[in-house]
């Protein structure tokens, strides 16, 4: 999922026209393609930003998710969660020695305690044989790895607090819970943190959301992020993990990532989910929905105006944008060669300058193609599927019976 609330910078703050949302462009110029638009990321449930707006506000954080997951209702949530570190690309997972450190045979569940020395420094996990592991040590005087011991299976590192996990660059990354090394196809391991759920959240509500938001926001960022996890986690029983760290699923940064003010905001909401006919949701939320939310498959992704979007105060850098796209990229984009024109020909109709764009048109030297909004937002890399393209005053049509998209 987009899914961080990301403070970037504001290009432009041009409004979308509702009625000048076409460019005829010259052939021979080859020119490139200004692009306004609203909003960052797909806009279904809640806006980060309007969540903030809604707290600076004065609403509840039962108030912010009734209005952005209409419909549902609140339950509960305990258990841990299985999340593949994406950053640590080796074969297999090295770790720092700490206190307390041990291997879990994850066949006979059996655990072991390693031994310490001042010698050793790191130890690790790497493959052996077709399915097994073997835990080996380094050490600091000879500079070598010295085999521990060997086992039938996949295994863990757990046991102290916090473990240091050592990326391909040498940096270190901690994490609470324990380390797992999965078995995947050919001799490489994954590496997954599992984690309790609440510990998991303490890694991902800070870089999901702003920590110095209102207390109201940030609650309702953990609740959106624990039921979205809750909600993957039913469904990934077959697998080796849960979930990601990345915007595909939730960003998470392990317990360098925590803040003191969102491990508050996910300790008062304790537990909380958000249901729908008594199971989890798939509590989606993106940085900003532009000023009405997208709607979804399910009843509960409902398209509205959202006035809180944009609401004073809460910073929201991506209520309006522009940016410039190369005339190859917009042809690249649709394949019908030179690009002649561009339109919006269909909007939802709710929310600023008739809302949300739903499909784009080209017309270019090898014929005319329609994308949806999103696959035009994909294949040009911008923040969000609402988009119009401006016109320069002499492109404007002097007989109102021609203007463009209406």
């Amino acid at each position: 999922m987009n899914k961080r609330a990301v403070a970037a910078i504001v290009l432009s703050s041009t409004l979308v026209s509702a009625t000048a949302q076409a460019r005829e462009i010259d052939p021979t110029a080859a020119a490139d393609t200004t692009i306004s638009g609203r909003g960052f990321g797909h806009g279904r449930g809640m806006s980060q930003y309007g969540a903030q707006g809604a707290a600076i506000a004065g609403k509840s954080v039962k108030q912010i998710l009734d209005f952005y997951y209409p419909g549902t209702t609140t339950g509960k949530a305990t258990g841990s969660i299985r999340v593949r570190v994406s950053a640590d690309t080796t074969d297999g997972i090295r770790v720092g020695v700490v206190n307390h450190l041990k291997v879990r045979d994850l066949v006979t569940r059996k655990v072991y305690e390693l031994p310490r020395a001042s010698t050793r420094n790191q130890w690790s996990i790497d493959p052996y044989g077709d399915h097994g592991t073997k835990v080996r040590s380094f050490n600091t005087k000879t500079r070598t790895w010295t085999l521990w011991k060997t086992f039938t299976g996949i295994t863990q590192f757990e046991g102290a607090p916090v473990i240091g996990l050592i990326l391909p660059s040498g940096a270190v990354r901690r994490y609470r819970g324990a380390l797992r090394a999965v078995d995947v196809s050919g001799v490489h391991l994954d590496t997954v943190n599992v984690v309790s759920l609440e510990y998991y959240l303490r890694g991902v509500v800070p870089r999901e959301a702003v920590s110095s938001w209102k207390p109201a926001a940030l609650q309702a960022q953990a609740v959106a992020a624990r039921t979205y996890s809750v909600f993957h986690r039913s469904r990934a029983t077959r697998k080796a993990y849960d979930l990601c760290d990345t915007t595909a699923c939730q960003v998470y940064g392990g317990y360098d990532s925590e803040k003191s003010s969102t491990n508050t905001a996910i300790a008062a909401t304790a537990g909380q989910v958000r249901l729908y006919k008594g199971k989890p949701i798939i509590a989606e939320f993106s940085s900003s929905n532009g000023g009405a939310t997208a709607a979804g498959p399910i009843p509960y992704q409902v398209m509205k105006a959202d006035g809180w979007d944009a609401y004073p105060g809460n910073g929201n850098p991506n209520v309006t944008w522009t940016v410039t796209r190369t005339a190859a990229e917009v042809e690249a984009a649709f394949g019908v060669g030179t690009i002649q024109s561009l339109r919006v020909v269909k909007r939802t109709g709710v929310g600023p300058s008739g809302g949300r764009a739903v499909t784009v048109e080209a017309v270019g030297s090898k014929g005319k193609r329609a994308l949806t909004a999103d696959q035009f937002r994909i294949r040009l890399h911008l923040r969000s599927g609402w988009i119009a393209f401006p016109v320069d005053p002499l492109d404007i049509p002097t007989d109102p019976s021609m203007t463009l998209d209406r």
